[in-house]
């Protein structure tokens, strides 16, 4: 039925943008993917999003259209762009805590009106507020060692540190990786985490 499947052509033009916006914010957040039934919601909101700024823009701005058997030529162009600025405004609001850390501030009679960080875990949260500090990884048997995180895994629960500039900490003193670039740690051997403040010009790299 041409009617049926130009309907879902249009129908299709109109939530690309909210999900080409999904896509972009789960791929540069460390938030778990929802439920299938999930992201689409969301995806329907930023859809509406969408859809009302391009509605604002003037019908002046040059654009392309293109004809996929919609009832009318479908422009990708503006759409798309509006998709991945929204997407991206999105991900730097919540990697950095913007929109929870102005409503911690805001305080109704003596009483912010939330407690609650953007980031999905304390584990995310402790690392966003220790940017520059250098770790202690207390590991298994004992074992400590200092060094600068490269990298850390998003999921507590598995992954791997990359540790640079990584010391040994023993009773005689610290031991030197000597020779070693960097070192990999599996999160499943880390008991706990200290975070350092060190005054060093270098970041270990």
């Amino acid at each position: 039925m041409p009617w049926a499947s130009s309907e879902v052509v249009n129908v299709l033009a109109f939530l690309l943008p909210g999900f080409v916006a999904a896509v972009i914010y789960y791929s540069l957040t460390s938030h778990p993917k929802p439920s299938a039934f999930e992201r689409v919601i969301q995806a329907l909101i930023f859809t509406a999003i969408i859809q009302a700024v391009v509605a604002l823009l003037p019908d002046s701005i040059p654009t392309a259209e293109l004809d996929i058997g919609a009832d009318a030529p479908w422009d990708p162009v503006w759409p798309i762009a509006v998709a991945a600025a929204v997407a991206l405004l999105v991900v730097i609001t919540v990697n950095n805590d913007l929109a929870h850390g102005l409503l911690r501030r805001v305080r109704v009679r003596g009483v912010g009106i939330t407690g609650e960080t953007s980031y999905p875990s304390e584990w995310h949260s402790a690392f966003a507020s220790f940017r520059g500090c250098y770790v202690v990884l207390h590991l298994t048997g004992e074992r400590r060692l200092y060094g600068w995180p490269s990298e850390w895994p998003s999921d507590p629960r598995q992954g791997h540190f990359r540790i640079t500039g990584g010391e040994w900490l023993t009773e005689e003193g610290a031991l030197p990786l000597a020779g070693a670039a960097g070192i990999l740690i599996p999160v499943s051997a880390v008991e706990m985490v200290e975070f350092i403040q060190a005054n060093r010009d270098n970041n270990g790299e």
